[in-house]
């Protein structure tokens, strides 16, 4: 094997939508993430149209410079899904139907209540010598080759088919291909991550400043996005010495405080119903500029009905209202983006809902609609938990259209929530 090239890994996105603006490529940082639990370090990120020859090029380039390759999309069965005809050519292997793969799609057809046409039993043809890769959710099976000593794996675009099968299928595979090359150790690596909210980027960066001691092999990630600031730790796995990335991801979290709303995988709306369940507390929302963003991200969580009660969308003042009992007079001497109108609302949806706290928010997400006094992205967040427990909180977000403000907006009210039940509940 040549040395220069383990372990490194290509990622190859297949689809026309993806370079003309239609969809993105996501599914990247997914396999990055577990490519590198294995001691395989992506390399790089290929995006390529549905053209067969560009597709085959692309696959010859990959097998070239790295050991591992992982292509996305193009098994379904339409004409321009092309993945399996290129990578039989790029590698000149035929093409057959394979049982395994035929009898997997037609009792998944089965299952639905239906049976695959002609053009989707295209599916089940594999290159020769690749191994079946089942699709637990779809009807599209992958696969797994190796030729000329580079691991090829093929699998659908649809993240919701591909992350499983990356887990289930590929990576027990690629651990098994790395352990035969006894020459040439692969160094798992781990990462950790670690959510703020409410923050710019330079205040983490300040809080962790002096966190990586000189000569540790531990990398530092600070990454800001419309929601928040993500941080990451990315080091080996094994560790030696006093310096271990469990023992830096312990110090970050004490550094960052209550900045930090979660950990790995965990989200906003994940962390606010575990607070809400462990203090069997119920929630009813009233949104105004989210337009129903708050309830959806929160009904997500499955078992959310537990606390979830409802959500009322009063986009108009006539909805304040009516649906919540807002005074017009109030409305009159405050205008509807204003902390009293804010707290206004979500008293009136936790009266008349009956729940343990109302949340509310309302504000201006443009691009219309703004006054001197009140710009776009200005936005107030209303909580009322009963007499004594109220309180609004005033945000002015900038530089975003009327979508990130609306993200932006959902996740401070949610923010709001998730500190005052940390302070209820005595943490």
């Amino acid at each position: 094997m040549n040395k220069s090239k383990a372990w490194t890994a290509e990622t190859i996105a297949i689809g026309s939508e993806l370079l003309l603006g239609g969809r993105m490529d996501t599914n990247s940082l997914f396999i990055a993430d577990h490519l590198a639990t294995c001691g395989v370090e992506l390399r790089y990120k290929s995006i390529v149209g549905d053209e067969l020859s560009d597709i085959v090029g692309v696959l010859k380039t990959a097998a070239r410079r790295v050991r591992v390759v992982i292509i996305t999309g193009g098994l379904g069965p339409t004409i321009d899904d092309l993945t399996r005809e290129a990578v039989a050519q790029a590698t000149g292997q035929r093409l057959s139907r394979r049982k395994t793969a035929l009898d997997g799609m037609i009792a998944r057809f089965a299952e639905w209540g239906r049976t695959p046409t002609k053009a989707q039993l295209r599916q089940a043809m594999i290159p020769a010598g690749g191994e079946v890769l089942t699709n637990p959710v779809g009807t599209a099976p992958g696969f797994a080759l190796i030729w000329k000593d580079t691991f090829f794996a093929a699998l659908p675009g649809v993240p919701r088919e591909m992350e499983p099968m990356i887990q289930d299928g590929v990576l027990p595979r690629l651990q098994a291909w790395i352990g035969k090359h006894k020459g040439i150790p692969a160094t798992p690596v781990i990462r950790r991550v670690l959510h703020t909210s409410g923050v710019p980027e330079s205040i983490v960066d300040q809080r962790l400043e002096g966190l990586l001691p000189d000569g540790t092999a531990i990398q530092l990630g600070i990454y800001a996005s419309p929601m928040e600031v993500m941080v990451s730790l990315t080091g080996p796995e094994k560790e030696s010495g006093p310096v271990t990335i469990d023992r830096l991801f312990e110090d970050a979290k004490t550094r960052l405080g209550d900045i930090m709303y979660g950990e790995a995988d965990e989200t906003m709306e994940s962390v606010v119903g575990r607070l809400l369940t462990d203090q069997h507390l119920t929630l009813a929302l009233a949104e105004s500029c989210t337009g129903g963003l708050i309830g959806h991200r929160l009904t997500q969580i499955p078992g959310s009905s537990a606390y979830v009660d409802r959500g009322v969308v009063s986009y108009s003042n006539r909805a304040k209202v009516e649906l919540l009992g807002v005074s017009p007079d109030l409305l009159d001497r405050h205008g509807a983006v204003s902390a009293e109108v804010a707290a206004a609302m979500a008293r009136g949806i936790r009266e008349r809902s009956g729940v343990s706290v109302g949340l509310s928010v309302t504000g201006i997400a443009g691009p219309g609609g703004a006054t001197k006094s009140k710009p776009v992205g200005l936005v107030y967040v209303g909580l009322d938990g009963g007499p004594g427990e109220n309180l609004t909180k005033e945000f002015r977000f900038h530089g975003g259209d009327r979508s990130v403000i609306k993200q932006r907006s959902s996740q401070a009210a949610l923010d709001v929530l998730r500190r005052w039940l940390i302070t209820k509940g005595g943490g």
